[in-house]
């Protein structure tokens, strides 16, 4: 199964195990997928647009340009955000602001990135560089927004375009879109980074995970999250009041639905065989025993991805001999199921790769 199949269908199941009525909207709003390779554009290209970019907007300054272009070690996106602003005023002004290490977070998206009487190469290319800074600071919202004006194939890092953007619908908790998103990049980017592949397998498990039902205390802690997320970023406006509302909606449905458990389960405030209020007779919340050897076990039952465990993997993985890496592969393959093993060996590859492992 490829690496789109696998998502999407991860993407309709979920639907389906919430309710029949989210399963035929998701159906109803199933992605469209692109099926054009696209890759970063070459340095030598992406600075004859530049260059042409420049002329057309009459600010052309042969030294300055190549001044600009020499350093070949320097991303291809910041020499052509360089560029950008060396000739447009407002350019120079998000780039400045995205470069700024102690800068606040954009509160909204600048009025250049909006204005469709811009060059679509200014804008595209700009948009990129603001959503890449804002979604390193957490602003998702903002970076979202600013992609939502522009597509892949006019950007010089389709790669990053994609990557940010899942990053920032991930963290919002934008399921069916990130899923979407972190499909097109890992089938469609033909030169992704290793870096950026593995990120975005590690959110497409995550998301897998995610349970169905809204009054999931994971589910509410997620939005807690977003909650002090933008009250840190000083948001605390009408999106933060709305998952704030959200959050004790849910809250007050998870206390009534225990308090029905323990009414069914108990009498006179105790449980049967010891056990505790909500919970099943003799039940425990504490494990018996501890669990098996850390290293190797990344599934979390019923054939799930442990994202956390694939996490503590990539940081050991350069350390650890042929024999344990071998056995770590062995493990995760045996125990999901065969859906899951495009996803995987990708991951790996793109691990040895990290790491200088052939």
């Amino acid at each position: 199964m490829s690496t789109r199949r696998f998502l999407a269908a991860a993407a309709f199941a979920a639907a389906l195990s919430a309710s029949p009525a989210a399963a035929a909207e998701t159906a109803a709003k199933k992605p469209a997928y692109g099926f054009s390779a696209l890759k970063a554009l070459p340095a030598a290209e992406a600075k004859v647009k530049a260059a042409a970019w420049l002329k057309a907007a009459n600010k052309f300054d042969q030294a300055a340009f190549d001044k600009l272009w020499a350093d070949d070690a320097r991303p291809v996106l910041d020499r052509v955000a360089d560029t950008l602003a060396l000739g447009n005023a407002d350019a120079a002004a998000v780039v400045a602001a995205a470069r700024k290490a102690d800068a606040a977070p954009a509160a909204e998206v600048p009025a250049v990135l909006s204005d469709a009487k811009q060059d679509p190469f200014l804008r595209a290319n700009l948009a990129l560089t603001f959503a890449k800074a804002n979604a390193g600071r957490k602003a998702y919202e903002e970076a979202l927004a600013a992609l939502a004006g522009v597509t892949p194939e006019q950007v010089v890092d389709p790669a990053g375009y994609f990557f940010f953007k899942a990053v920032s619908e991930h963290a919002t908790m934008k399921r069916e879109a990130a899923v979407a998103t972190i499909t097109r990049l890992l089938d469609d980017v033909t030169d992704a980074p290793d870096r950026y592949k593995m990120v975005a397998i590690l959110m497409a498990f995550d998301m897998a995970n995610w349970s169905p039902d809204p009054k999931d205390f994971t589910n509410i802690e997620r939005l807690m999250d977003n909650s002090g997320r933008r009250l840190d970023l000083a948001r605390p406006g009408e999106k933060t009041q709305d998952i704030q509302k959200r959050i004790v909606f849910r809250l007050d449905e998870l206390i009534k639905e225990l308090e029905n458990q323990c009414k069914g389960q108990c009498n006179g405030g105790n449980c049967p065989n010891g056990g505790k209020p909500g919970n099943k007779a003799g039940g425990s919340l504490t494990p018996s025993s501890p669990a098996p050897d850390s290293v190797a076990k990344i599934t979390s039952g019923a054939g799930r991805v442990d994202d956390k465990k694939l996490r503590e993997v990539a940081e050991q993985w350069g350390g650890l001999p042929a024999d344990k890496r071998a056995k770590v592969v062995e493990e995760l393959t045996r125990d999901l199921p065969a859906k899951y093993k495009p996803m995987i060996d990708e991951y790996f590859k793109s691990l040895n790769r990290v790491h200088g492992i052939k």
